[in-house]
């Protein structure tokens, strides 16, 4: 394991629904951290999705889960390598059951910086933004 990683803590109405959803992304199912109330999706070496049944999330806070299908939580941006990826990650999203928003005035402001972002929702209403930005630092 890295010394530093990301770990994101989903809580999720249908473990097996959502981790068939990530699945179908590309991304990979980690058995050792994996049960009945839990799943380990590996994104890369140094991020990773933990989806949590609610009920088990409620283990982890005494607040109350916020409804992601009614409102918006976060945003979760990812950076990726290209443009194609981008679109070949959303159109998978799609795919497998989740729902992307388009935001013309947004995908336009972000093209005029050399931008391309879209925007999906997993079967929760988990918000991701994969991105590509052709940046060069000075």
């Amino acid at each position: 394991m890295s010394s530093k990683m990301i770990f994101i803590n989903l809580p999720v109405a249908d473990l097996n629904r959502s981790k068939a959803f990530y699945e179908a992304l590309g991304w990979k199912v980690n058995a050792d951290f994996t049960d009945e109330n839990a799943a380990c999706i590996v994104v890369d070496d140094n991020i990773c999705l933990m989806l949590l049944t609610k009920t088990f999330f409620t283990t982890f806070t005494k607040r109350p889960i916020a409804d992601t299908v009614a409102a918006t939580a976060a945003a979760y941006a990812l950076s990726l390598g290209s443009a194609q990826e981008v679109d070949a990650l959303t159109d998978a999203a799609v795919a497998a059951g989740g729902t992307e928003e388009v935001n013309t005035d947004k995908r336009a402001e972000e093209a005029q910086v050399g931008m391309h972002g879209r925007t999906f929702l997993d079967p929760d209403g988990h918000q991701w933004e994969p991105f590509f930005m052709n940046y060069q630092p000075a």
